[in-house]
């Protein structure tokens, strides 16, 4: 009887692992531990810049974001109305601890400050300078008078040109 017994125990026992093996809800993705994420502090100078990472997270400065630890260094560029954008380079350091300490991730710089510099404003057009010519006493004490009307001068090395329309 012991036999009967242990046999159905043992039969027992592997239908059931043979089907939490084929169960989907078991997966050997829940022994992944979740991917790192690293605390990131963004400054600038004047605050309320508007802060994005190359990773896609952003925020208005002086705040804080989160993001993934990436395996490579990334940019945070900054922006503001009235200044130049500014765009700063951040490196990942990954510590990968030992038996005593835990790994870590760590950004450099952090915090990451930018200042920002004010936009200079573009340059208005000047129109080139044209120095008046000087009035000859005959010009001043004329009356002004219509050009069709008026008589040729006299001491012009050119001629008139409208000398066959009158």
């Amino acid at each position: 009887m012991r036999r009967v017994s242990a046999i159905a125990l043992m039969g027992a026992s592997l239908v059931g692992a043979t089907s939490l093996g084929g169960c989907s809800s078991m997966s050997w993705d829940m022994f992944k531990s979740a991917p790192p994420t690293v605390q990131v502090r963004l400054e600038s100078n004047p605050p309320g810049a508007d802060a994005t990472t190359s990773l896609g997270q952003g925020c208005k400065t002086p705040c804080s974001v989160s993001v993934p630890a990436p395996d490579a260094p990334f940019t945070v560029a900054f922006a503001l109305p009235k200044y130049q954008p500014a765009s700063v380079p951040v490196n990942v350091i990954k510590n990968p601890g030992d038996f005593t300490t835990p790994a870590s991730v760590t950004t450099d710089p952090n915090p990451v400050f930018a200042e920002l510099q004010p936009a200079t404003p573009p340059k208005p057009v000047r129109k080139p300078h044209r120095p008046k010519k000087p009035k000859t006493a005959a010009a001043a004490a004329a009356p002004a008078a219509a050009p069709a009307d008026a008589a040729p001068a006299a001491a012009s090395p050119f001629p008139d040109p409208n000398a066959g329309k009158r």
